[in-house]
């Protein structure tokens, strides 16, 4: 919704419309600048409306948080448990719901790691979701074959790259990132991908390697 529409909703906009222009915020400029006032200024409605939908700000910075978690951790867990024929093409799965933001919020998720670092309430329930994830990781291993410390090293080294590649914010062209995924599941699997694996991965990216 652009500054100078109106919500459909009404004057009072809506709860969803006030979290999303929280969380704009929070991606953009911070979790200082997420404010009753700036989503006020930022959508052009009364102070007094935010109140039809969240208490106070705690409650809406609760509702971010919550909002963040369903927009990382779910989509991971829901790839680790995805079918898969192989262990590559169940790596695949997990590689995939990092290229982009629909399964996997990494500017929310990096936005809530900066947060972390001055709220100890944020900082456990990351710690918490971290569990989670690396959690998921490890039975999918384990649903392969691997199992104790290999399980867990495995996941962890999966997940800990990906949160790098959040954390440092690094910026690959797509052509860079795809030409390293088979050495990425191959590493993390011990296994080399399949070209026809790898073929249906650019497909569902829609993703044409330059041809040799």
């Amino acid at each position: 919704m652009s500054n100078g529409e109106r919500p459909e909703s009404g004057w009072r906009g809506s709860r969803e419309v006030w979290l999303e222009a929280a969380h704009e915020l929070l991606v953009l400029s911070g979790v200082e600048s997420v404010t009753i006032q700036s989503l006020s200024k930022r959508l052009k409605i009364a102070r007094t409306s935010f109140y039809w939908h969240f208490v106070d700000r705690h409650s809406l910075l609760t509702a971010l948080a919550d909002r963040w978690a369903s927009r990382t951790s779910d989509g991971l867990i829901a790839a680790c448990k995805a079918f898969a024929e192989t262990e590559s093409e169940a790596m695949l799965n997990v590689i995939s719901c990092f290229l982009g933001d629909k399964a996997f919020d990494s500017p929310l998720e990096f936005a809530i790691r900066s947060w972390a670092q001055s709220d100890p309430q944020i900082m456990a329930r990351l710690h918490r979701e971290d569990l989670i994830r690396i959690e998921a990781l490890v039975q999918m291993f384990h649903r392969w074959g691997h199992e104790g410390v290999d399980a867990e090293t495995r996941a962890r080294t999966v997940y800990l790259t990906q949160i790098g590649y959040i954390s440092m914010r690094v910026q690959e062209p797509l052509a860079v990132r795809m030409s390293r995924i088979p050495s990425y599941v191959q590493i993390f699997t011990g296994i080399v991908p399949p070209a026809r694996e790898i073929a249906r991965f650019h497909a569902q990216h829609d993703f044409v390697p330059e041809s040799p």
